[in-house]
């Protein structure tokens, strides 16, 4: 059922289905809680599911000309939305940019968290900057030169393109270009056209041109206890494995799973895969 609620002086909808133990799940860039329409149905036969539509995504109110588009504020608004549904803490399921906001809040309030699930976070502020310097590469090369080289393949074929596209307002080539980048050619070619239209509506200029994500703290990443599952997908493009690689090594509590026969977009690629490593991993971990 579509709800909306108050928090951190805005308005957000959201959908809530079944009932029991609370999971928040947190959609990413270029979308908005109708990506989650099969682990909303498929959950909520043992939980308590909450979707909600992160600022500015449909159908919350859309970004003003002139604002920025911060990782800090959307997290804020996470903590207060959580703080909202009471019953603390509760359990945690981000993909993507929603991911990224997950390890924010566990290193920072993980008394809010009971399990955190973690598809394909674009943790690239674990070695570099949200716009790499050539030192930086360089460094990375040396250290771990599959990663260095497929956070540059990222940013040449995709987000830097597309970036210049979301400076020109067109935005229809900036999601051609970061989607293929990021999801792979074919599993955007095949994306439906629905599917395009709700990725479009809710690719915003200002994510591009913005602050982009926050650093992220690896000391007090490395202290965090919470049961944590790191989630990719098979056919995702390299990138995402390489950074899920070097959380894998970092997390206390960490165990991993890659969804056969999908991309970035596993939850929707192969839902029934993931909704099963998704349940099987929270009945592990309570165990």
């Amino acid at each position: 059922m579509r709800n909306t609620l108050s928090a951190n002086n805005y308005e957000f909808n959201f959908e809530e289905k079944g009932s029991g133990e609370k999971i928040i799940l947190i959609h990413g860039s270029s979308s908005d809680y109708r990506t989650w329409e099969k682990q909303i149905d498929g959950l909520s036969k043992n939980y308590h599911v909450i979707a909600y539509s992160r600022r500015y995504h449909f159908p919350n109110k859309a970004i003003e000309e002139g604002s920025d588009y911060s990782m800090k504020e959307h997290v804020e608004d996470l903590k207060e939305i959580i703080k909202y549904f009471g019953n603390t803490p509760l359990n945690l399921i981000g993909h993507s940019y929603g991911a990224l906001m997950g390890i924010e809040l566990a290193c920072n309030n993980p008394e809010l968290i009971k399990r955190m699930v973690l598809a394909e976070p674009p943790a690239i502020r674990l070695f570099v900057s949200n716009i790499p310097t050539p030192g930086e590469l360089l460094t990375l090369m040396f250290k771990r030169p599959k990663t260095a080289m497929s956070i540059i393949k990222l940013g040449a074929t995709g987000l830097g393109p597309a970036t210049k596209a979301a400076q020109k307002n067109d935005m229809k080539a900036a999601l051609r270009l970061s989607g293929k980048a990021i999801l792979g050619k074919k599993f955007f070619n095949n994306l439906s056209e629905n599917r395009k239209e709700q990725a479009l509506i809710n690719l915003m200029a200002a994510e591009l041109t913005g602050s982009g994500f926050l650093p992220i703290n690896t000391e007090a990443l490395k202290r965090i206890k919470i049961p944590v599952l790191l989630v990719t997908g098979k056919l995702s493009p390299k990138v995402f494995s390489n950074l899920a690689d070097r959380l894998e090594e970092l997390f206390f509590s960490v165990k991993r799973v890659r969804i056969s026969n999908a991309s970035h977009l596993m939850h929707e690629d192969n839902f029934k895969a993931y909704n099963l490593s998704i349940i099987s991993f929270l009945k592990e971990s309570e165990a």
